[in-house]
């Protein structure tokens, strides 16, 4: 039986060295790219078709039925037209348009738990077979039959926890349409990156919207996307000292305490 526990615990302890050394080493890798990067400002990303990342999966949502649309040589209007004269607004894969984000978030959250459990059981056994009368032999001042178990426990727990944020951001980025849905629909995709000194801005932002929610300015607001994804974050110098090292938070993820 020993033999058996000491191997399960060479296997977790090789487990858990395999993790630290994997993880090393990706944190190594990033390291290394860093320290190449010493002494000079982060590099700007390139300019890349969003549709050829490795993680750009295209959009796929329930459709209606589709519409054939009346032609009608002699009318000046044009079926699916918004305006008429030409409308300048994003309408194809490739047109741009701007995308207003006005946000002010604020959330209060305030739990308190309080949790308190005693238990107490005695268990006597006066007769056992005639069992009784041997253990008083063999252990004359420790055994008693009127009092043979127990059991006393006592458990509480107490938590308390608050949440209070406030969040504003206020901003315009240009996105770019990169797939049209069968319905009319827009799945637009927007990147911008902006250096000052050592540290990069990146503001990221995707969804799907309504060709009617486009605005004549060729502008739609934050809240009209559907399944809107918005990334504002950086990275450089700033960033570095804000986040905890990589040793922190790989012991933060394996330790059990």
């Amino acid at each position: 039986m020993p033999t058996k526990i000491t191997q399960i615990s060479w296997r977790r302890i090789a487990l858990v060295s395999s993790l630290i050394g994997a993880t090393a080493l990706l944190s190594g890798c990033n390291a290394m790219k860093r320290l190449s990067e010493v002494g000079e400002p982060p590099k700007l990303s390139s300019i890349d078709n969003p549709t050829q990342s490795e993680a750009y999966r295209p959009v796929s949502l329930p459709m209606p039925a589709p519409q054939v649309a009346e032609r009608n040589p002699n009318s000046l209007w044009r079926a699916g037209a918004r305006s008429f004269f030409k409308d300048q607004r994003a309408n194809q894969v490739g047109d741009i348009l701007t995308v207003v984000v006005e946000m002010e978030d604020r959330a209060a959250l305030a739990n308190t738990t309080v949790r308190s459990r005693t238990n107490s059981e005695d268990l006597a056994v006066p007769n056992l077979f005639g069992l009784e009368a041997e253990m008083t032999k063999v252990l004359p001042e420790t055994i008693d039959p009127t009092s043979m178990l127990d059991f006393d426990s006592n458990t509480s727990n107490r938590g308390a926890g608050t949440l209070d944020r406030n969040e504003a951001i206020d901003l315009r980025v240009a996105a770019i349409v990169i797939q049209v849905l069968p319905n009319g629909n827009y799945v637009i995709h927007g990147r911008q990156e902006i250096r000052v000194n050592s540290e990069i801005r990146e503001v990221q932002i995707a969804g799907v919207i309504r060709a009617a929610d486009i605005s004549s300015a060729n502008e739609v607001n934050y809240d009209k996307i559907a399944e809107a994804r918005i990334s504002y974050g950086g990275r450089g110098t700033i960033s570095d000292v804000q986040q905890p090292r990589y040793g922190s938070e790989v012991l933060d993820i394996i330790l059990p305490f």
